[in-house]
């Protein structure tokens, strides 16, 4: 019926219509808090390009995690920074790697927290590629830690990089991890994820495939946090184009084939309509990362007053669940958490 019998405004008057009637929910047991785990005691270094968000030593994160399952955030996904990276990134995989150390002093104190693995070898790699590089046939032919700086040719060897992903996914389940969480991009991850967890007797290891990650300049602040910047060349080579949103659905269903349990979409904002599109079309649960550019724009613009910082980190992720993402994950997970309660 139209106006003046139909006035659509008569479900907002108040805040509690508007709870009343709205569509959209969030929750904290939606969000997932990454966490920066760095060797040392009593580290809680500030990244400067993302306020509020700390490289923490194992002890830290300990505390971190604790404050996370009080507010009722019911995950962590950890990241490390090994002390020493070299070309094979022994720091992912060693049973004693900075994320297996954290691993098992989280469990020991938070044993609810579920407790995800980022399964990438970028920050323990010498160059910072999230694979192992080679120089391209037309070029040396030889494996190398990074190409000399005459040489511009390389490539980010796929195959080889899977034995690597599936020993560091082993390693973390065995400390502890609860879900592992590959986010290389490398082609077959997944599958060889499985059969190596299978194959450890870790049957019931979920894996949360970073499905459709794109090749982003909204990464930046992460790589200062993680020590990650590739050290030659970028990552567009087994990062998706964005440009490309049928590539995604393939990506995906690629993943869950091979055997993936959950599926991501990163960067989130800037690819509602992928999240949308993968929530459309997919039935597995879904999750989007709200990366480290969305939050430090968020911030800074918040910090020159030039918004309202509470109101446009909860509109943010609102905006991510309305595509349909059911599970975020967000710097903003604590501060949101404790807006909702």
């Amino acid at each position: 019926m139209a106006f003046p019998v139909t006035r659509l405004r008569r479900l907002r008057r108040t805040t509690e219509l508007r709870n009343l009637v709205s569509e959209t929910r969030l929750t904290p047991d939606a969000f997932i808090y990454p966490m920066f785990v760095c060797p040392g005691e009593g580290v809680r270094k500030e990244v400067k390009s993302m306020p509020g968000v700390f490289n923490l030593s194992v002890d830290q994160a300990v505390k971190e995690a604790q404050e996370v399952h009080r507010l009722g955030v019911p995950s962590a996904i950890l990241f490390g920074l090994p002390d020493k990276k070299d070309e094979v990134a022994t720091g992912a995989w060693h049973e004693n790697g900075i994320v297996q150390q954290a691993a098992r002093a989280i469990k020991s104190e938070v044993p609810k927290l579920i407790l995800m693995g980022d399964v990438c070898l970028c920050e323990y790699m010498s160059h910072g590629h999230c694979g192992i590089v080679k120089a391209a046939p037309q070029s040396l032919g030889a494996a190398v830690a990074a190409p000399p700086a005459a040489t511009t040719e390389y490539e980010i060897v796929n195959d080889a990089s899977l034995e690597l992903l599936a020993r560091t996914s082993v390693s973390l389940a065995k400390a502890g991890i609860d879900i592992i969480a590959p986010s290389d991009m490398m082609d077959g991850r997944v599958g060889a994820i499985r059969k190596a967890l299978d194959e450890a007797g870790l049957i019931n290891t979920p894996i949360l495939s970073y499905a459709a990650k794109f090749a982003s300049g909204f990464y930046g602040p992460f790589r200062e946090a993680a020590d990650s910047a590739p050290q030659f060349g970028d990552r567009r080579s087994y990062q998706m184009d964005g440009a490309n949103i049928r590539e995604a659905m393939r990506e995906i269903e690629a993943d869950i084939e091979e055997g993936a349990d959950m599926i991501m979409v990163k960067p989130a904002m800037p690819y509602l309509d992928v999240i949308a599109a993968a929530r459309e079309r997919f039935e597995l649960p879904l999750a989007a990362y709200q990366v480290s550019g969305e939050y430090a724009m968020i911030e800074a613009a918040a910090r020159n007053g030039w918004i309202e910082r509470e109101r446009v980190m909860m509109e943010s992720l609102l905006s991510i669940r309305r595509a349909g993402a059911s599970i975020i994950l967000t710097y903003y997970a604590k501060d949101a958490a404790r807006l909702l309660a």
